[in-house]
C-alpha cells in the first residue's frame, strides 16, 4: 500500500539476530576496553588495532543504508550498541558513537551521486560533524572556499571526511546562510590537542580540532543547514526518504544528535555500577572490617538508587527512539511533518536521560571513598566523563527547558534561527 506521501513504506527491518550478535560482540570486547583504558586515555583515541575490528565486525556501517552494505539499523538498536561500547570505555563509545553517526545525515540530505561516491561498499564512511557555525567561507564559481579551525571534532582520527557547518553571504550586507560542507581527509590536518592531561574527562573520545586551509569545497557537496533540520519541508519527504524508502533518513537531527552525547553516558553510569559493585564485594566499612560493604544496609541503598536512575535514563533514551521512529512512520502514512514542539522535547527528554545516569554516576563516586579519586581509579574516570557531558552546551536543561515551553506554546525560538 502506497503512503499519502508517495513513499513506499518498509516493513522489514534489520535481522534481530544481527544485532544481538553486534551487542554481544560489544559486550565481549568490555572487559579489553577497560584493561587498556589509560593507554587510550594517553593517545587521546583509540588503537588502530581496536579501529580494525570496529572496521571488519561493521559497526561503522549500523546506521548506513543497506543499499549501500548498511546495515540500517533503527536508531534504538544502535544505541544499545553504543552502550555496551560505552560500558568498556565511556570515552571510546563518545568516540564511536560520534563518528560513525553522521553516515545518517548524509544519507538523509545529500544528493544519491554524492552518497554513490562517499558510501563504498568497499570501505567505510566515519565523519565528525562540528554542527555549530565556525570557520570561514565565500562563494566562488561551482562551489565555496572554506578554511579555518574546528574544534571538539569527535571521531576524527579514523575519519574518511570532516562535515563543518560554516556562514557565508551571498553578497556584501546580505544576510548569513548556514551550509553544511563534507571535507574529504586530504584536505584538513588533524591537530594534536587531544587526550593525556589535557581535559578533564572524555581524553580517549579523539576530540581533536581539524585545521581546513583554503580549500575549495563543490556545491554539490555542501546542503543547506538550520536548526538541526527542525523546521524543514518534509512535503515530498527527504532526499534519504526517496532513495532509501525509510524514514530512518527523514532527516530530523535534534534527537539522534543529542542521543549520540547520552548513550556514552548512559554506558558510563552501567560501568560505575560494575566498578561499585565489585568495591561492595570486595571492601569492608570503613567503620567495620567485620563486615563488607555489600550487606550492609547503606551501601544497599546506594547502589540500588544508582541503579534505577540508570534504568531511568536508559528507558528514557530508547522510548525517545520509539517515539522518533513513530512519528516517522506517522509521516509516512500521513505526510504530517515532525513538528518544532515535537523535536524539541525529544531533545530534552534526553537531556533528562543524562542528567539521571550523571546522577547516578555522581552518588557512585561521592561515596565509593577516597581511594577513588586515584588518577587509576575507573570510578574517577567515570565521574570525568560525566562532568564533560554536564558541560557540554547541549546538555544545558535548565536554559533549554525555556525553548521546550515556547515550541509547545508556539511561540517563535530564538534559538537556532528557529
Amino acid at each position: 500500500m502506497e503512503a499519502e506521501t508517495g513513499i513506499k513504506q518498509q516493513t522489514t527491518g534489520p535481522n534481530p539476530a544481527e544485532i544481538t550478535r553486534l551487542i554481544n560482540l560489544a559486550e565481549r570486547l568490555q572487559e579489553g576496553l577497560r584493561t587498556s583504558q589509560r593507554e587510550h586515555d594517553d593517545l587521546g583515541t583509540y588503537s588502530p588495532s581496536l579501529h580494525q575490528q570496529f572496521y571488519e565486525h561493521g559497526f561503522y556501517r549500523l546506521l548506513l543504508p543497506r543499499r549501500y552494505g548498511g546495515f540500517e539499523v533503527s536508531l534504538k538498536d544502535y544505541y544499545r550498541v553504543m552502550i555496551a561500547i560505552a560500558r568498556g570505555h565511556p570515552a571510546i563509545g563518545w568516540n564511536l558513537t560520534l563518528g560513525a553517526a553522521h553516515g545518517l545525515l548524509v544519507a538523509s540530505h545529500w544528493p544519491e551521486a554524492v552518497q554513490d561516491e562517499l558510501f563504498d561498499k568497499q570501505n567505510y564512511f566515519v565523519a565528525p560533524h562540528r554542527a555549530f557555525p565556525d570557520g570561514s567561507c565565500h562563494r566562488v564559481n561551482n562551489g565555496f572556499m572554506v578554511e579555518g579551525v574546528f574544534r571538539y571534532c569527535t571521531g576524527i582520527t579514523y575519519s574518511t571526511h570532516l562535515i563543518v557547518n560554516t556562514l557565508y553571504s551571498e553578497s556584501d550586507g546580505a544576510p548569513a546562510k548556514s551550509i553544511n560542507c563534507i571535507i574529504p581527509r586530504k584536505n584538513y590536518e588533524i591537530l594534536d590537542d587531544w587526550g593525556g592531561d589535557r581535559t578533564l574527562g572524555m581524553r580517549a573520545s579523539g576530540s581533536n580540532s581539524a585545521r581546513v586551509a583554503a580549500t575549495f569545497i563543490p556545491e554539490r557537496m555542501t546542503v543547506p543547514f538550520s536548526g538541526f533540520y527542525a523546521n524543514q519541508d518534509v512535503s515530498q519527504g527527504s532526499i534519504g526518504t526517496q532513495l532509501h524508502k525509510n524514514p530512518l533518513y527523514l532527516g530530523y537531527l535534534m534527537v539522534p544528535y543529542h542521543a549520540n552525547l547520552v548513550a556514552p553516558v548512559i554506558g558510563a553510569a552501567k560501568a560505575a555500577l560494575d566498578e561499585y559493585q565489585t568495591i561492595l564485594q570486595t571492601r569492608p566499612t570503613t567503620l567495620c572490617s567485620s563486615l563488607r560493604r555489600e550487606d550492609d544496609n547503606f551501601y544497599q541503598q546506594l547502589f540500588g538508587q544508582a541503579l534505577v536512575l540508570t534504568e531511568a535514563a536508559e528507558a528514557i533514551l530508547l522510548q525517545v527512539c520509539d517515539q522518533q521512529r513513530e512519528l516517522g512512520e506517522r509521516w509516512q502514512r500521513t505526510a504530517k511533518p515532525i513538528s518544532l514542539s515535537e523535536n524539541v522535547k525529544g531533545w530534552g527528554a534526553l537531556q533528562q536521560a543524562g542528567r539521571l545516569a550523571c546522577d547516578a554516576i555522581e552518588l557512585l563516586f561521592h561515596t565509593a571513598g577516597s581511594s577513588e579519586t586515584r588518577k587509576d581509579a575507573r570510578l574517577l574516570r567515570y565521574f570525568t566523563d560525566a562532568q564533560m557531558y554536564r558541560s557540554h552546551t547541549g546538555s544545558q536543561w535548565e536554559s533549554f527547558s525555556a525553548y521546550v515551553g515556547r515550541a509547545q506554546l508556539g511561540k517563535p525560538l530564538d534559538f537556532l534561527n528557529l
